[in-house]
């Protein structure tokens, strides 16, 4: 029993494959224990041809036992399990296990692929070698899928068989992508084939019923098409004669030629396909050809070719006796067609049909000699396989068994697109969004500042949509619509551009700065707000005094005298002045009355404004992972795979200043150096005084300084001494 080694990263304890051995065994590791159980076939940075021979069921996407199942295959036709994890990219020809009867077969496979490429002495076979041997021949006619084209027919009638199957039911794509036939579809032909030949026995008695000398199929299809009209027309006729006050309503009032005569005129428009065939009269015959309306000229033209004629004979016109007769003459052949079976071989006719009844074994020697080559297609096709599995198999179970890629950031996860520059920030955790939407309901639960952007190359005109992790820095700067640049898994550019973000926390040192920024945003709001009000205000009082002096220069009336200030705003200002000195007043007595603590007293103070800011962005950073971000993509993470503080720090590189480099710090264009320490210390004097102003530096000072004997009041004189005696 194979002991695994365990390694902790992202907060969880994730398995570690230091040997083929260990590898081997994953069927024996309990799949509680694997980060991820399912993942996508697209939008990962391996080889797709890799993920698609792995995920043997094609539903787009690989599981546990998918993956299972491809190590122990590739694990059998290798000498040494730790093959797979060298990752080369190659397949030598001395690592196959040729003990084992399929790797055997691999062995002559991939020798007879470097003799065919004129390699006959090399002990290697490169992944494009062995990707190029399979699709070559997949190309070929017979390549053992038991799919025969028309290509890889053995003689004319073969081939013309398969076209006519594929005309009738359908077909299959054989390995090269071309349209052929397999035994089960050359069955279900042969099936119907025979189903339609016993049905047609009783279509030819109809047929020699109905006396036809043509095909009778076309001959009932052409009566379907006129039957509902003619049955309509000897019926206006009976109604004609019954009452002859109705043949001019029965033929279509005058007013029914109206949408007719209103625009252009044309045969086949529906107005005129509506009135009867033909103008109604009490025992009327029908007119075939002449007199017909002319909407119905084509129909009538085919039903008396292919039915009228070789039944009754050519004849002008049609009483209902006759027209009665032919419906007795088809009776048995609609009465066939209600029992056909095998109608869609009907297309090829009774003497084709007979002709391929006749040879129903035509194209097993076909199907014998493709199916012969299926061993060597299969060989050929694991050898592209190995040489897949050999490269790749074992850095997929690093991004899926665990996440060994991601967190020791060696190399790229398989799951990470590329690298976003954006606000002098490079930006790891980029990852492929296909549904935007939908990857956005459930991305905020990784507690990450995300941001979406599309990414487009104009010179290929390529476009996607990635979700970027900023993971260090601030958010200050990051808006919709910003640009960057987004450099591929395969060091392509592209143009990215911002179309959504997700805030949240970066680091708790944003979390402290935040309510102060938000507070001077507010102020500057308020500020221009105000500045707004205020300019408006003037420019309407500038317009008002100009109308003013225009009216008094032509009434010749003085202005009205402007407005007195009410007291009681003068009051009221004075209230709310004196409220505002009060609490000010207050706030820092009670902050010097401190005295010493005054600097515990400052930082209580910054505390009790970013504190709660902090602790809630301390709270999401601790539940930032990568799971929900994953999940949204399809994948099934198993376990909480954190991204802390630290590791997110790595993910996101800012912008520094490179090693030994050097800077000069003369800026022809800065501004004007502020002399920040004489603010420094006014605030402090403004302080100072203030306590002492307060009586709070009263032990700290001389007596002569102190505010209370400098400002005391006057005393009462003191008595002269008295003289000395």
């Amino acid at each position: 029993m194979t002991t695994f080694q365990f390694f902790r990263a992202g907060g969880f304890d994730q398995v570690r494959f230091d040997s083929g051995r260990d590898l081997a065994s994953v069927d024996a590791l309990d799949q509680k224990l694997w980060v991820a159980l399912a993942c996508p076939t697209k939008g990962l940075g391996l080889d797709p041809r890799t993920l698609e021979l792995i995920d043997t069921d094609k539903d787009g996407r690989i599981r546990a036992p998918e993956l299972i199942a491809a190590i122990k295959w590739a694990m059998a036709l290798v000498k040494d399990p730790d093959d797979l994890l060298r990752g080369e990219g190659s397949l030598p020809l001395s690592a196959i296990n040729t003990d084992n009867p399929d790797g055997a077969r691999l062995h002559a496979a991939a020798k007879a692929v470097l003799q065919g490429l004129g390699r006959a002495d090399a002990t290697t076979l490169t992944i494009p070698e062995s990707a190029n041997a399979a699709k070559s021949f997949d190309a070929m006619p017979l390549n053992g899928d038991g799919v025969l084209t028309p290509d890889c027919a053995d003689g004319e009638q073969a081939k013309q068989l398969i076209a006519d199957i594929l005309a009738t039911v359908g077909g299959v794509a054989d390995r090269s992508g071309k349209a052929g036939v397999s035994q089960e579809t050359v069955s279900a032909f042969f099936t119907e084939v025979r189903a339609y030949l016993k049905w047609l026995s009783v279509n030819d008695d109809a047929v020699s019923a109905a006396k036809l000398s043509g095909d009778a199929g076309d001959a009932f299809a052409a009566l379907q098409a006129v039957r509902s009209k003619i049955d309509d027309y000897f019926a206006r006729c009976r109604v004609a004669a019954f009452d002859p006050r109705s043949t001019a309503a029965l033929n279509g009032e005058q007013k029914d030629y109206a949408p007719l005569a209103a625009s252009e005129v044309r045969l086949n428009h529906a107005d005129l396909r509506a009135l009867p065939l033909a103008r109604v009269e009490a025992k009327r015959a029908l007119p075939i050809g002449a007199d017909t309306n002319p909407a119905w000229t084509e129909e009538i033209e085919r039903f008396a070719t292919l039915v009228v004629t070789p039944i009754l004979g050519a004849r002008a016109s049609l009483t209902e006796s006759d027209w009665h007769t032919l419906h007795d003459r088809f009776r048995p052949w609609e009465e066939a067609q209600a029992t056909k079976k095998g109608a869609v071989v009907e297309v090829l006719g009774g003497v084709r049909l007979k002709e391929i009844a006749a040879a129903p074994g035509l194209l097993d020697p076909s199907f014998a000699a493709d199916l012969a080559k299926a061993p060597v297609a299969a060989a050929i096709t694991s050898l592209e396989r190995l040489a897949l599995y050999r490269r790749d198999l074992f850095r997929l179970a690093n991004n899926f068994i665990n996440f060994r890629d991601f967190y020791e950031r060696k190399t790229r996860a398989i799951f990470q697109c590329g690298t976003l520059y954006l606000d002098q920030r490079a930006c790891d955790l980029c990852i492929r969004v296909d549904d935007m939407a939908k990857h956005a309901t459930m991305a905020p639960l990784s507690r990450a500042c995300l941001a979406y952007c599309d990414c487009t190359r104009a010179s290929t005109g390529e476009k996607m949509t990635i979700v970027a992790a900023f993971t260090a820095g601030d958010s200050d700067n990051l808006l919709v619509g910003r640009n960057g640049i987004f450099y591929d898994h395969e060091g392509r550019d592209w143009d990215a551009t911002i179309i959504k973000l997700i805030d949240n926390p970066i680091s708790v040192r944003q979390a402290f700065a935040s309510p102060y920024k938000k507070a001077l945003r507010f102020i500057e709001e308020q500020i221009a707000k105000r500045a707004a009000e205020e300019d408006k205000g003037s420019q309407t009082l500038i317009t008002s005094s100009v109308d003013h002096a225009g009216s008094a220069a032509t009434t010749g009336k003085a202005p009205p005298a402007p407005k007195k200030l009410d007291i009681g705003i003068v009051a009221a200002l004075g209230v709310a002045v004196g409220g505002i000195t009060a609490a000010l007043s207050g706030l820092l007595q009670a902050f010097f009355g401190l005295g010493f603590w005054m600097p515990f007293g400052f930082v209580a103070l910054l505390l009790a404004i970013s504190g709660p800011s902090m602790l809630i962005a301390w709270l999401k950073l601790r539940q930032r992972n990568i799971g929900p971000l994953l999940d949204a993509n399809g994948w099934a993470v198993n376990a909480n795979a954190r991204v802390n503080i630290p590791f997110g720090g790595s993910l996101t590189a800012r912008a520094t200043l490179p090693k030994g480099a050097k800077l000069d710090t003369r800026d022809p264009y800065r501004e004007a150096r502020r002399r920040w320490w004489l603010y420094i210390a006014a605030v402090i004097a403004a302080s100072l005084t203030t306590a002492w102003a307060l009586g709070k530096l009263e032990h700290l000072l001389p007596e002569r300084l102190q505010h209370d004997k400098i400002f005391a009041p006057p005393g009462p004189a003191s008595a002269p001494a008295a003289p000395g005696r």
